[in-house]
């Protein structure tokens, strides 16, 4: 493909996965021209323009905004933040996106997306990608499933207090699917520069299905901690995030994706790692064990920090 200037949005990096940023930095190494639509000028954003990034401060819901910010652009990197308003930025993309004739946008979603789907999020990701091609855009659903980087949010507040990792997620067995915003960034990079990509594919991403179990003991071994787990209800854990300043349409979300995990596990479905981080992004997805000790030094100095 003609090398054009690529849109990647959230690239800054937000409380999530933090995948734009990771497609900035493999577009940038590339050589690829990337536009950075951020919220606001920051040290994170700074990064960005030392990587050779254009940065472009702007509103997913904000049309004329968005209209500027597809501006000589040929490729969309569409990845909306867990909180309300994600209808509302995927028509008001979606039809800048078509009135700028964009040659392809690669749409973020969650692992499960459909009509049926068991969050109000992943049933709001369904309609996304359905008003997308409604529009007529040549998009690429990428699908993942829960990051590595929600775990390591999730265990943050008990590394701190050295208490028991406080869960609604039933018994140390259950097994859930995980993969790496970076490589769920790696897909997204290959489908945004390969002028192959079928318009309308979904791409599900999961690379790796872990017990609790295993999660527990892979934290435990790389920080030299005993950690234990400790089931709460649905409502206490609710309570606790909100507590602790998750977004109400997050806490929703992830309410219902407690629910579904129990459910899957309880119903012995199969859950298995998907060839396309390897395929798309060409190499094999990142082990949790190689996420932790990645992110070593900053979980320890986080912990020390809250005790402090």
């Amino acid at each position: 493909m003609k090398e054009q200037m690529v849109l990647v949005t959230s690239a800054a990096g937000g409380a999530q996965g933090q995948t734009g940023r990771h497609v900035t930095e493999k577009l940038r190494a590339e050589g690829v021209p990337v536009r950075a639509f951020v919220h606001r000028l920051d040290a994170r954003s700074e990064h960005l323009r030392q990587l050779g990034a254009e940065l472009f401060v702007g509103d997913f819901l904000d049309i004329h905004s968005v209209r500027r910010a597809v501006q000589g652009v040929s490729s969309v990197y569409f990845a909306y933040p867990v909180q309300a308003g994600l209808l509302d930025a995927t028509a008001i993309m979606a039809f800048a996106s078509r009135e700028a004739g964009i040659a392809r946008l690669v749409n973020l979603v969650m692992l499960q997306s459909s009509p049926d789907a068991p969050t109000p999020r992943m049933r709001q990701n369904y309609l996304s990608e359905q008003v997308f091609e409604w529009a007529g855009i040549h998009v690429a659903h990428v699908r993942a499933t829960v990051f590595y980087e929600n775990l390591k949010a999730l265990v943050r507040l008990s590394l701190a207090t050295q208490g028991p990792i406080r869960l609604p997620w039933g018994s140390e067995s259950t097994r859930v699917p995980l993969v790496a915003a970076e490589d769920v960034a790696s897909v997204a990079a290959a489908l945004l520069t390969d002028p192959t990509t079928p318009a309308g594919a979904a791409y599900p991403l999961i690379g790796a299905v872990l017990t609790l179990r295993d999660i527990l003991d892979t934290f435990g071994r790389v920080l030299g901690r005993d950690l234990h787990y400790e089931e709460i209800s649905d409502d206490a854990w609710r309570s606790d995030a909100l507590a602790r300043g998750y977004n109400p349409h997050s806490v929703e979300h992830l309410s219902h994706l407690w629910k579904a995990i129990r459910g899957a596990a309880s119903q012995s479905r199969q859950l298995a790692v998907t060839d396309a981080i390897e395929g798309l992004g060409g190499a094999k997805p990142k082990s949790f064990d190689e996420f932790v000790r990645e992110a070593q030094s900053a979980l320890t100095a986080e912990a020390q920090e809250m005790r402090a």
